[in-house]
């Protein structure tokens, strides 16, 4: 895994750890940080706390040209309806045999209107584009021009709660993130439904995957089947990747 931040003075340290109790986040009056019990967690903490505190909080991703649009490999991703596989999912293969008809995303947890959307839900939605780089842990980059709905426009939609810390992500692969709501509610944290002028593409986890233009690229997550907001931080413990990975 990468780590952009290296902070080589003390007292950018402290700064970054106290100032961070000041920042507000929308949908709630001051950002839990979130607590973990071994040291390999400790990176996680620092780098977050740094990051939000020295950066401003909705500071963009730097922005490229179509000219810029690069090849863009799917490394270690697995389809979900490949049934010789471990993250086999039978919902997901009904749904791609289905050209995704059916497929809907259900929004739960801490809002006032739960609900699930369609393709069609989401593409009623104002429009983002974004042509981002994005960075592998495995060292490598790639740049493409993503098409979605801004995370933060459908969970207004879903009416968040005041509680609300973090959201949750699920997928039909099997993996569960997060990202607090500083993430979550950045103009550039999108649904992703297109890439290149295209429909998403299976490899890169259609119908609809998650883009968070601020971290490194494990944390947009493909395949998604399920978004939980939530007053608790949740720490799976077992995906062998830190939770915070600011770039």
């Amino acid at each position: 895994m990468e780590k952009k931040y290296l902070i080589s003075r003390r007292t950018a340290l402290i700064t970054g750890v106290s100032a961070i109790g000041a920042l507000l986040l929308p949908g709630c009056k001051k950002p839990t940080l979130p607590t973990y019990g071994n040291l390999l967690r400790m990176g996680d903490l620092l780098t977050y706390s740094a990051q939000r505190a020295l950066l401003p909080g909705q500071s963009l991703a730097k922005e490229y040209s179509s000219g810029d649009i690069s090849s863009f490999p799917a490394t270690g991703t697995v389809n979900p309806a490949d049934e010789t596989t471990k993250s086999f999912s039978q919902e997901y293969a009904n749904h791609l045999r289905n050209g995704f008809a059916d497929w809907k995303l259900k929004i739960d947890g801490k809002v006032s209107k739960p609900g699930s959307y369609s393709l069609t839900d989401l593409q009623k939605f104002p429009l983002r584009k974004q042509i981002t780089r994005h960075t592998c842990e495995e060292g490598w980059t790639a740049i493409a021009e993503w098409n979605g709905v801004p995370l933060g426009l459908v969970l207004q939609q879903a009416g968040i709660m005041q509680s609300a810390r973090f959201v949750n992500f699920y997928s039909y692969d099997g993996w569960i993130d997060s990202i607090d709501m500083m993430d979550a509610f950045h103009p550039q944290t999108i649904l992703a439904y297109g890439m290149n002028g295209k429909d998403l593409p299976i490899q890169h986890g259609a119908p609809v995957r998650l883009r968070v233009e601020t971290q490194i690229g494990y944390k947009s997550m493909k395949y998604l089947q399920r978004i939980e907001v939530t007053d608790q931080f949740i720490d799976t413990g077992d995906s062998g990747w830190a939770w915070y990975t600011g770039i």
